[in-house]
């Protein structure tokens, strides 16, 4: 690994609008490659937004659906590799895919695997995980709810992955339009789930990186207004070193879409690694077999 200096943004992903959403990618963007930054993580299906009613009819082709060739000339004009969540159709199959791109195209997308609550009415799972080596560091992608299984840390870890993504647009702890108090609340709660994301950069002693959908995306009108899966997602974005420490994290107080910026350096996780007892060097590989 080298050095790298990377992004999160947390941002709203609108119900089945993916121009207004790539308008804010872009502009995120443009505001990241003025401060020097050179991986930048969007959330989860923040192009087509989170279960959008219309699904099936804009969900696009990957990596030459229109979507993806604005993500990929949005690489090419910043020299950013850029990671962003869509719905990619494939045949008659929908999947819920974040996507990677660079300055000279298209890397690679990673498939949720573990659908979660209501996603199965829109997508298919995924069957494979992917890692991608971006020069200065190899990268892995774990969706929302896959990151809760800590056997697919490992699986990218035994890849070579140093840093690993965790898009989300988790549906946590509703608020109430116009009340500081509940949206604050709502906003550290949030908060609270992310940095949980700790253990996983301590067990695999690697650099992480998760996100949250911010705001309100729109209404499912199937759904009443309040129902647990409305797509409102209260947001929030966190770095974390390979010693399980939080970096820089978005503040905890308001829901608004915002991006925070952290140089990753290649001796943090070169010492933790080096240390006599990293558990790819003491693990006992004969207990593991079961595991699946």
């Amino acid at each position: 690994m080298q050095d790298i200096r990377v992004a999160c943004v947390s941002m709203n992903g609108f119900l089945g609008e993916p121009d207004r959403s790539l308008k804010n990618i872009e502009a995120f963007g443009r505001q990241a490659a003025d401060q020097g930054v050179e991986l930048i993580l969007f959330t989860e299906l923040v192009v087509h937004g989170h279960n959008a009613p219309n699904t099936p009819e804009i969900a696009e082709s990957v990596p030459d659906g229109p979507s993806c060739r604005r993500l990929a000339a949005l690489s090419r004009e910043l020299g950013l590799f850029v990671s962003a969540g869509l719905s990619e159709r494939a045949g008659p199959v929908v999947y819920n895919t974040q996507v990677l791109f660079g300055p000279d195209g298209f890397i690679g997308k990673q498939r949720k695997i573990h659908l979660s609550r209501d996603e199965k009415n829109h997508y298919t799972g995924g069957a494979e995980l992917e890692a991608f080596d971006i020069g200065k560091c190899k990268i892995g992608i774990t969706i929302c709810y896959d990151s809760q299984f800590p056997e697919l840390s490992r699986l990218l870890l035994l890849k070579g992955v140093e840093v690993q993504l965790m898009p989300h647009a988790m549906r946590e702890c509703h608020w109430q339009d116009g009340d500081a108090r509940s949206e604050g609340h709502a906003r550290r709660h949030l908060h609270k789930l992310l940095i949980r994301y700790s253990m996983r950069a301590w067990e695999n002693y690697c650099f992480v990186l998760a996100t949250d959908q911010a705001g309100k995306a729109g209404v499912v009108p199937d759904l009443p207004v309040e129902h647990v899966n409305q797509p409102y997602h209260p947001g929030g974005a966190v770095i974390i070193g390979p010693d399980a420490e939080i970096l820089v994290h978005t503040q905890t107080e308001s829901i608004r879409d915002e991006m925070i910026v952290r140089d990753l350096k290649a001796a943090d996780i070169d010492a933790m690694r080096a240390h006599e007892n990293y558990q790819l060097k003491t693990r006992q590989k004969s207990l593991f077999g079961d595991l699946a």
